[in-house]
């Protein structure tokens, strides 16, 4: 199965570099796909405001794992200020 295209949040774009994290895995692209536009959202504000790379890295790490186990919002946080 080639997978080629990947949805966005309802506001905020999926960015390239998870953008191809989850194209490159079918499990990540099917649990990604499940969710809402306004749960992709969360999930994307939430990468997104890590201010530090590493925690980028850290925080895309814990969604990927997230996702697949069957995660659907990020934890722990106040969800995203532009919806």
């Amino acid at each position: 199965m080639k997978l080629d295209k990947v949805s966005d949040g309802a506001i905020h774009e999926v960015p390239n570099d998870f953008r191809k994290a989850i194209l490159e895995d079918s499990q990540l692209w099917a649990a990604w796909e499940d969710i809402t536009p306004l749960a992709r959202n969360e999930w994307i504000c939430w990468i997104e405001s890590a201010k530090k790379a590493d925690t980028r890295l850290r925080r895309m790490q814990i969604a990927t794992s997230g996702l697949k186990d069957g995660k659907r919002r990020p934890c722990c946080w106040p969800g995203c200020s532009h919806r």
